[in-house]
């Protein structure tokens, strides 16, 4: 891997990221709508950014660090969708669609964690 964006995970979750901008412009305007709104691209885009900025540490204990702080973020994300979907501020089956990639990208970060941790089974 010479770049960050060469990671299935980091393409997935800056993916993540340009899908709910794409849906900002469908929700509806009003004021918990705005909060959810700024909390949920604060928190999906970090996603990307610490995997960004863990990768470039090659460090992999700081390497780690970083990735757990976007699974983290992954979980944070995963929340604020959840939100969406049962407040009914947006369709279901899309808040499902952003729920699940939220599992998604956490599972493997965590595959890449241990990957990290343990290079001998490492499948990078």
């Amino acid at each position: 891997m010479n770049n960050f964006t060469d990671l299935q995970v980091w393409q997935k979750s800056h993916r993540l990221f340009l899908d709910f901008i794409k849906d900002i412009g469908v929700l509806p305007n009003n004021r918990v709508t705005t909060v959810l709104i700024d909390q949920t691209v604060r928190s999906v885009s970090s996603i990307s950014a610490n995997i960004a900025e863990g990768f470039a540490s090659r460090n992999p204990k700081e390497y780690c660090r970083y990735l757990d702080i976007a699974r983290k973020s992954a979980s944070e994300s995963e929340n604020w969708f959840l939100k969406f979907r049962d407040s009914e501020i947006t369709d279901k089956t899309l808040a499902q669609t952003r729920i699940d990639a939220c599992i998604e990208i956490s599972k493997m970060i965590y595959g890449l964690i241990k990957s990290i941790k343990n290079p001998n089974n490492s499948k990078l």
